[in-house]
Protein backbone atom coordinates (compact mmCIF):
# COMPACT_ATOMS: atom_id res chain seq x y z
CA UNK A 1 0.00 0.00 0.00
CA UNK A 2 1.15 3.54 -1.05
CA UNK A 3 2.54 5.57 1.50
CA UNK A 4 0.01 8.96 2.00
CA UNK A 5 1.50 10.75 5.16
CA UNK A 6 3.70 13.54 5.25
CA UNK A 7 5.61 15.48 8.05
CA UNK A 8 5.99 18.83 8.68
CA UNK A 9 8.80 20.15 11.13
CA UNK A 10 8.94 23.36 11.67
CA UNK A 11 12.11 24.98 13.70
CA UNK A 12 9.79 27.58 15.75
CA UNK A 13 6.20 28.01 16.20
CA UNK A 14 6.32 31.46 14.65
CA UNK A 15 6.82 29.58 11.40
CA UNK A 16 3.30 28.49 11.01
CA UNK A 17 1.85 31.57 9.34
CA UNK A 18 4.10 30.81 6.67
CA UNK A 19 3.06 27.20 6.58
CA UNK A 20 -0.76 27.66 6.26
CA UNK A 21 -0.31 27.49 2.15
CA UNK A 22 1.57 23.83 2.69
CA UNK A 23 -1.46 22.68 5.55
CA UNK A 24 -4.03 23.64 3.29
CA UNK A 25 -2.49 22.21 -0.11
CA UNK A 26 -2.36 18.83 1.72
CA UNK A 27 -5.68 18.73 3.30
CA UNK A 28 -6.92 19.41 -0.28
CA UNK A 29 -5.31 16.24 -1.62
CA UNK A 30 -6.61 14.14 1.32
CA UNK A 31 -3.06 14.22 2.38
CA UNK A 32 -3.04 13.11 6.06
CA UNK A 33 0.06 14.56 8.34
CA UNK A 34 1.79 15.33 11.31
CA UNK A 35 3.11 19.01 12.32
CA UNK A 36 5.70 19.53 15.23
CA UNK A 37 7.99 21.65 16.85
CA UNK A 38 11.86 20.69 16.56
CA UNK A 39 15.15 22.43 16.86
CA UNK A 40 18.00 21.59 14.90
CA UNK A 41 19.97 23.58 17.75
CA UNK A 42 18.42 22.86 20.70
CA UNK A 43 16.57 19.90 20.53
CA UNK A 44 19.18 17.69 17.92
CA UNK A 45 17.99 14.61 20.02
CA UNK A 46 14.23 14.68 19.27
CA UNK A 47 14.39 15.32 15.35
CA UNK A 48 17.31 12.82 15.19
CA UNK A 49 14.75 10.23 16.63
CA UNK A 50 12.01 11.40 14.76
CA UNK A 51 13.51 11.25 11.63
CA UNK A 52 15.23 7.98 11.97
CA UNK A 53 11.82 6.63 12.96
CA UNK A 54 9.83 8.86 10.13
CA UNK A 55 9.55 5.61 7.81
CA UNK A 56 8.15 2.77 10.37
CA UNK A 57 5.73 5.47 11.40
CA UNK A 58 4.36 5.58 7.77
CA UNK A 59 5.92 8.66 6.33
CA UNK A 60 6.65 9.11 2.84
CA UNK A 61 8.39 12.56 3.02
CA UNK A 62 9.30 15.01 5.36
CA UNK A 63 8.92 18.97 5.18
CA UNK A 64 11.42 21.02 7.48
CA UNK A 65 10.90 24.77 7.68
CA UNK A 66 13.65 27.22 9.19
CA UNK A 67 15.04 30.12 9.77
CA UNK A 68 18.45 31.55 10.40
CA UNK A 69 21.01 29.01 10.32
CA UNK A 70 18.43 26.46 9.02
CA UNK A 71 20.20 23.32 9.37
CA UNK A 72 16.64 21.87 10.78
CA UNK A 73 16.43 19.66 6.70
CA UNK A 74 20.00 18.98 6.68
CA UNK A 75 19.20 17.87 10.30
CA UNK A 76 16.43 15.59 9.90
CA UNK A 77 17.80 14.31 6.37
CA UNK A 78 21.09 12.83 7.80
CA UNK A 79 18.72 9.98 9.94
CA UNK A 80 16.60 9.30 7.20
CA UNK A 81 16.21 7.29 3.89
CA UNK A 82 12.89 9.16 2.68
CA UNK A 83 12.78 12.59 1.20
CA UNK A 84 13.28 15.61 3.12
CA UNK A 85 12.20 19.01 1.51
CA UNK A 86 13.33 21.80 3.10
CA UNK A 87 11.68 25.38 2.83
CA UNK A 88 13.60 28.30 4.12
CA UNK A 89 12.06 30.79 6.14
CA UNK A 90 12.88 34.76 6.28
CA UNK A 91 14.38 35.84 9.29
CA UNK A 92 15.00 39.21 10.28
CA UNK A 93 18.44 39.52 9.55
CA UNK A 94 19.22 38.62 5.85
CA UNK A 95 15.57 38.19 4.79
CA UNK A 96 16.17 34.41 4.52
CA UNK A 97 19.03 34.35 2.28
CA UNK A 98 21.38 32.58 4.91
CA UNK A 99 17.96 30.23 5.51
CA UNK A 100 18.42 29.41 1.81
CA UNK A 101 22.11 28.81 1.93
CA UNK A 102 21.83 26.93 4.97
CA UNK A 103 19.31 24.65 3.58
CA UNK A 104 20.39 24.31 -0.08
CA UNK A 105 23.71 23.86 0.42
CA UNK A 106 23.80 20.19 1.74
CA UNK A 107 26.87 17.37 1.53
CA UNK A 108 27.47 14.61 -0.85
CA UNK A 109 25.26 11.85 0.49
CA UNK A 110 22.49 14.15 2.79
CA UNK A 111 20.53 15.52 -0.42
CA UNK A 112 17.65 17.89 0.47
CA UNK A 113 14.84 19.18 -2.26
CA UNK A 114 14.90 23.14 -1.54
CA UNK A 115 11.67 25.37 -2.31
CA UNK A 116 11.58 28.96 -3.00
CA UNK A 117 12.23 31.25 0.54
CA UNK A 118 8.69 30.52 2.15
CA UNK A 119 7.33 28.62 -0.76
CA UNK A 120 5.37 25.84 1.56
CA UNK A 121 2.69 25.20 -1.15
CA UNK A 122 5.09 24.33 -3.17
CA UNK A 123 7.11 22.30 -0.55
CA UNK A 124 3.21 20.48 -0.22
CA UNK A 125 3.02 20.07 -3.97
CA UNK A 126 6.38 18.50 -4.31
CA UNK A 127 5.71 15.90 -1.94
CA UNK A 128 2.42 15.04 -3.21
CA UNK A 129 3.99 14.58 -6.46
CA UNK A 130 6.25 12.29 -4.25
CA UNK A 131 3.84 10.29 -2.93
CA UNK A 132 2.12 10.45 -6.24
CA UNK A 133 5.02 8.00 -8.07
CA UNK A 134 3.40 5.43 -6.25
CA UNK A 135 -0.31 6.12 -5.80
CA UNK A 136 -1.89 6.87 -9.22
CA UNK A 137 -5.58 8.40 -7.49
CA UNK A 138 -2.94 10.73 -6.16
CA UNK A 139 -1.26 11.21 -10.05
CA UNK A 140 -4.70 11.75 -11.18
CA UNK A 141 -5.76 14.49 -8.88
CA UNK A 142 -2.32 16.36 -9.48
CA UNK A 143 -2.60 16.16 -13.12
CA UNK A 144 -6.64 17.57 -12.45
CA UNK A 145 -4.80 20.25 -10.44
CA UNK A 146 -2.39 21.15 -13.07
CA UNK A 147 -5.45 21.42 -15.39
CA UNK A 148 -7.22 23.79 -13.76
CA UNK A 149 -4.35 26.00 -13.04
CA UNK A 150 -3.36 26.05 -17.25
CA UNK A 151 -7.31 27.04 -18.01
CA UNK A 152 -7.31 29.71 -15.54
CA UNK A 153 -4.53 31.28 -17.21
CA UNK A 154 -5.96 30.45 -20.47
CA UNK A 155 -8.78 32.52 -19.11
CA UNK A 156 -6.27 35.60 -17.88
CA UNK A 157 -5.12 35.81 -21.52
CA UNK A 158 -8.31 35.71 -23.01
CA UNK A 159 -9.69 38.71 -20.50
CA UNK A 160 -6.35 40.28 -21.17
CA UNK A 161 -6.62 40.39 -25.07
CA UNK A 162 -10.54 41.35 -24.34
CA UNK A 163 -8.79 44.64 -22.65
CA UNK A 164 -6.37 45.31 -25.05
CA UNK A 165 -8.93 45.09 -28.11
CA UNK A 166 -11.19 48.05 -26.25
CA UNK A 167 -8.38 50.69 -26.42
Amino acid sequence: MAVLKVAVIMGSDSDLPVLKPCFETLKKFGIEYEAHVMSAHRTPEAAHDFSANAKTRGFGVIIAAAGKAAHLAGVLAASTTIPVIGIPIKSSTLDGLDALLSTVQMPAGIPVATVAIEGSQNAALLAIQILALSNENLSEKLASFKADMAEGVAKKDAALNAKIEEL
